[in-house]
C-alpha cells in the first residue's frame, strides 16, 4: 500500500470514528436532557414535561437504530484490528448503555404521571440527591469515552457505591413516610421506582467506564457476579399472584436477588387483567408462560420460599426442606368480583403489599448477610 492509500485509508477511518462518537454524544445528550427533565417534571409535578420527556424517547430509539448501523458499516468497510476493534466494540456495548438511560428517562416520567393526583407527598430532596450523583457521573463517563480517558473513567466507578447508599437510605425514609401516613399509598411504588431508575443509571455509567478502560487498554474491569440468592414465590397455579411478586421483584431488588415464580398445578396462561395492571406499572411480566413448582425445583438450589397460601410445607414437605420457606397468605385478585373499579383496586392492593413484604424481606436478608460476614459462626 503506498502512502497515498494509507493516508486516505487513514482519513477514512478518522471520519468514520468522528461519526460514531459525535452520534454517541447525541444519543447521550439525549439521555442525560431526558434524565433532568424527568427530575424537574417530578419536583414541579410538571405533567406536560413529563409527557415530553416519554415522547422523545423515541428518538433515542432512532438513533440506536442509526448507530447499530453505522457500527456495522465501520466493521465492514474498516475491517478494524486490536485498538480500533476494541472502539467498535465498546461503541456497540455503550449503544446499550445508553439506551437504557433513555428508557430510564421515560420510566421516571411515567411514574410522575402516577405521582402528580397524589397526596401527601414528602419533601424529595434525597432524590435530588441520587439524581445529582447519577446524572454528573453518567455525563463524566461518556466524556471519558469521547476522550479515550482512562483515568477519569477509573475515578468515577467509586460514584456508583454513593448511589447505592443513598437509594437505600430513600428506600428506608418512604417506608417511614408510608407508616407514619406522610406518603400517600399510591405513591410508594412509584417513588421507588424511581430511586431504582436514577441508582441504575449509576449501575450503567458505570458499565460505560469499564468499557472505556477496556477500549483503551485492553483490560477487563468486570464486576465479577455476586453469588446468587434465588427467591421463588410460590401460588397454586402461577397465574397471577405469584408472577406479580416475581416481576416486582426483579423490577426493584435484581441487583442483588435472583427472583422467579411457580405454580403447584400451573395454569395455561397468566391472568390478562394482571398482565395488563402490570403493563401499566411499567412493570410488564417478562415470563412466556406459568412455570411448575416441581419442574422449577429440580432445576436450581432455592435458598427462600414464599408461599403465597398454598401451604407448601404441607404439599412438599421434602422439597422445600433445605430453603427458608415463609408465608404470606393473601387474596388472589383474579378471583376477585365486583365492578371494574371494585377488581382493579384489588390488584392496587396486591401490588402494594407485595412492594411492603418485599422490601422488608430483602432488607431481612441484607441484614442477615452481613450479620453472618461479621460472626463467621452464626447460623
Amino acid at each position: 500500500m503506498t502512502l497515498q492509500h494509507e493516508s486516505r485509508f487513514e482519513q477514512s477511518l478518522q471520519r468514520d470514528i468522528a461519526l460514531l462518537c459525535s452520534k454517541v454524544q447525541e444519543m447521550a445528550a439525549l439521555g442525560e436532557g431526558g434524565l433532568r427533565n424527568s427530575m424537574k417534571a417530578l419536583m414541579n409535578r410538571d405533567r406536560q414535561l413529563a409527557y415530553t420527556v416519554i415522547l422523545r424517547d423515541r428518538c433515542i430509539d432512532e438513533l440506536e437504530i442509526e448507530l447499530d448501523r453505522l457500527c456495522l458499516e465501520f466493521i465492514v468497510r474498516q475491517q478494524p484490528v486490536a485498538g480500533h476493534l476494541r472502539f467498535v466494540f465498546a461503541t456497540i456495548k455503550i449503544i446499550r448503555e445508553l439506551e437504557r438511560i433513555g428508557d430510564y428517562a421515560e420510566s421516571i416520567s411515567r411514574q410522575v404521571l402516577r405521582i402528580i393526583p397524589s397526596d401527601p407527598i414528602p419533601p424529595l430532596d434525597d432524590f435530588n440527591e441520587l439524581a445529582e450523583l447519577a446524572i454528573p457521573m453518567f455525563h463524566q463517563s461518556v466524556k471519558a469515552f469521547l476522550e479515550k480517558d482512562v483515568d477519569l473513567a477509573r475515578s468515577l466507578m467509586v460514584i456508583e457505591d454513593q448511589a447505592d447508599l443513598v437509594r437505600s437510605r430513600i428506600n428506608g425514609k418512604l417506608l417511614n413516610h408510608r407508616e407514619v401516613g406522610e406518603l400517600a399509598m399510591e405513591a410508594f411504588a412509584p417513588l421507588m421506582t424511581i430511586a431504582r431508575r436514577l441508582e441504575r443509571t449509576s449501575d450503567q455509567a458505570k458499565n460505560i467506564c469499564e468499557e472505556v478502560i477496556y477500549m483503551t487498554t485492553g483490560e477487563f474491569v468486570k464486576h465479577q457476579r455476586r453469588e446468587s440468592f434465588r427467591i421463588l414465590f410460590v401460588d397454586a397455579d402461577n397465574s397471577c399472584l405469584s408472577p406479580m411478586a416475581g416481576q416486582i421483584g426483579v423490577e426493584f431488588f435484581s441487583d442483588k436477588f435472583i427472583f422467579d415464580s411457580a405454580g403447584i398445578t400451573p395454569a395455561v396462561h397468566f391472568d390478562p387483567l394482571m398482565m395488563q395492571f402490570m403493563a401499566t406499572r411499567g412493570h410488564p411480566v417478562s415470563k412466556k408462560n406459568p412455570q411448575r413448582f416441581d419442574d422449577y425445583f429440580e432445576r436450581q438450589e432455592i435458598q427462600v420460599i414464599v408461599d403465597l397460601g398454598v401451604n407448601i410445607r404441607k404439599e412438599l414437605p421434602e422439597k422445600v426442606e433445605k430453603a427458608v420457606v415463609f408465608e404470606w397468605p393473601m387474596e388472589d385478585p383474579s378471583k376477585r368480583a365486583g365492578t371494574a373499579a371494585e377488581i382493579h383496586a384489588a390488584y392496587e392492593q396486591s401490588y402494594s403489599t407485595l412492594v411492603y413484604q418485599l422490601q422488608d424481606l430483602v432488607q431481612a436478608i441484607l441484614g442477615h448477610a452481613e450479620f453472618r460476614a461479621k460472626n463467621k459462626t452464626a447460623p
